[in-house]
């Protein structure tokens, strides 16, 4: 896995970006706090940002932290896979 900058995407600094080698990009959230739909909306907008700079990325999250049901259930009816840390 490789550091992408997020500015590229036209994303804040703060947000943390990895990439395999087949080209799969990541979304990485590494706190111990519960990730709820409002974390969620912010992860879609993020993720619509990056499929407008790159038609045809892919796009998951590597998190640490619990994933609220819902949440989880939105992100996957959004192709969005949640994978663990």
């Amino acid at each position: 896995m490789k550091n992408i900058d997020p500015r590229k995407y036209n994303l804040s600094p703060r947000i943390q970006l990895q990439q395999n080698t087949s080209g799969h990009l990541f979304i990485v959230m590494d706190r111990k706090s519960r990730i709820i739909m409002k974390d969620g909306h912010r992860i879609m907008a993020m993720a619509h940002a990056i499929q407008s700079a790159e038609k045809n990325q892919t796009v998951s999250v590597l998190t640490s932290a619990p994933v609220c049901g819902k949440t989880r259930l939105f992100l996957s009816d959004n192709n969005i896979d949640v994978k663990k840390l």
